[in-house]
C-alpha cells in the first residue's frame, strides 16, 4: 500500500489513493484483525507530478502575504508541504522494516498519512476557488531532503520530519489563519484551522515513537535529539516557537531552544 501511495505521481490521485488504503486498514484494525506488514522496495524519490517546477529554495519568488497573489502562493506552498506530508508519513511505514515496531506505529502514521491527504485535497480546493490549482507556481525543491538524509535510521527521520519540520509547520500557521482572515477568506480559514487542529497529533506521533526508540536502546531523549538533528538538520532552528502546541505535542522548550543559532 504505501509503496503504491509512493509511485503514484498526480496528486488528487495519489491522495484518493492514500485515503482508500487508510480506510481499508483502520477497518480491518477496528475489525480486530493485525495485518501483516510485509516488506517493501520503497522509491528513493516519490513520483511526482509534471508541475509545479522544483527550485532551489531561494529561487522561489517571495509575494507579499497581503495580496491576492500573496495569499495563492501561501495556499501554494501548504499544499506542496501536505503533498510531501503524504510521501513521508507512507515513506516512514515502508522504509524501515527491519526494525520491529509495535502495531500502533502503523497505526499513527496511517493516520497521519489519512489526514495529510485530506489536507492537501482542502489547499487544492482553496487553490481552485481562487482561479489557480496546484502546479501553477514553482514550489521548494528542497522538501525531500530530509527522507534522503536518513533513509537508514528511523531515529533521525522521526527526530528531524515531525519533531523540526512538522514542529515548524504549529508556529507559522497561526499567522497565515491570520492573513486569510483579514482577507475574509472563510474556507481558507477553516482548512488551515482544520490542519492546525491535526498536525500536533502528528508531531506528538514523532515523539511518542522515538521517545518509544531512545527507550529501547536506554538513551537519554533529549541528548540523542540534539545530536541528530545537529547531524541531519541543515541550519539552526529559528523561533519564535509556539511553545504551548510543541509541549502538547510532546516537546519541552529544552529541546528546541539548544538548536537556535
Amino acid at each position: 500500500m504505501a509503496e503504491a501511495v509512493l509511485r503514484c505521481a498526480d496528486g488528487r490521485e495519489k491522495t484518493a489513493l492514500s485515503r482508500s488504503f487508510a480506510a481499508e486498514w483502520q477497518a480491518a484494525r477496528a475489525a480486530g484483525a493485525t495485518p501483516e506488514i510485509g516488506d517493501a522496495d520503497p522509491p528513493l524519490h516519490p513520483a511526482r507530478p509534471a508541475a509545479p517546477e522544483l527550485l532551489s529554495p531561494r529561487d522561489v519568488p517571495q509575494r507579499k502575504p497581503g495580496t491576492p497573489e500573496g495569499r495563492i502562493a501561501l495556499l501554494h506552498a501548504v499544499a506542496h508541504i501536505e503533498l510531501n506530508a503524504v510521501d513521508l508519513h507512507w515513506d516512514v511505514i515502508a522504509r524501515y522494516t527491519d526494525t520491529p515496531m509495535p502495531m500502533g506505529f502503523y497505526d499513527d502514521w496511517v493516520k497521519a498519512a489519512d489526514e495529510e491527504s485530506k489536507h492537501f485535497n482542502l489547499m487544492a480546493d482553496c487553490l481552485e476557488e481562487v482561479g489557480s490549482h496546484y502546479g501553477a507556481l514553482p514550489a521548494h525543491a528542497g522538501m525531500w531532503r530530509a527522507a534522503e538524509d536518513t533513509v537508514d535510521d528511523l531515529m533521525g527521520r522521526l527526530a528531524v520530519v515531525p519533531m523540526v519540520l512538522e514542529a515548524r509547520g504549529l508556529d507559522v500557521t497561526p499567522g497565515m489563519i491570520k492573513v486569510f482572515k483579514q482577507a475574509k477568506a472563510d474556507n481558507a480559514v477553516a482548512a488551515l484551522e482544520t490542519i492546525y487542529a491535526e498536525e500536533v497529533a502528528h508531531v506528538a506521533y514523532g515523539s511518542k515513537w522515538f521517545h518509544f526508540l531512545c527507550g529501547r536502546h536506554n538513551e537519554d531523549p533529549k541528548e540523542r535529539f540534539h545530536a541528530l538533528v545537529r547531524h541531519y538538520f541543515h541550519g539552526s532552528l529559528k523561533p519564535p516557537f509556539n511553545e504551548e502546541k510543541r509541549a502538547e505535542a510532546g516537546i519541552p522548550p529544552d529541546f528546541y531552544w539548544p538548536l537556535t543559532a
